[in-house]
């Protein structure tokens, strides 16, 4: 399917691990500031509790790499949340 629409599964081929590495990195922030703090009962409770997290990670949550802002204020020009320590 990707092939017939032009999709490239991976710009340095196969396996590179740069492909992945944002992904991971976002991965691992969430298990380590929200799954491993919490005891879910069930998946709708992790999905809900990962979604919660989700929109205080892009929209509360200053990034060092973003400089202090957060992700929807640097790809959205937002201001800042009143409240919000940098």
């Amino acid at each position: 399917m990707l092939a017939a629409r032009e999709i490239q599964i991976s710009m340095d081929g196969k396996g590179a691990w740069r492909d992945n590495v944002f992904v991971e990195r976002l991965w691992r922030t969430i298990k380590y500031e929200e799954v491993y703090l919490r005891a879910y009962a069930s998946v709708s409770e992790a999905r809900a509790g990962i979604g919660r997290y989700l929109t205080f990670y892009n929209g509360r949550r200053p990034h060092s790499s973003l400089d202090g802002k957060t992700p929807d204020q640097a790809y959205f020009n937002q201001p800042m949340p009143e409240g919000v320590a940098a």
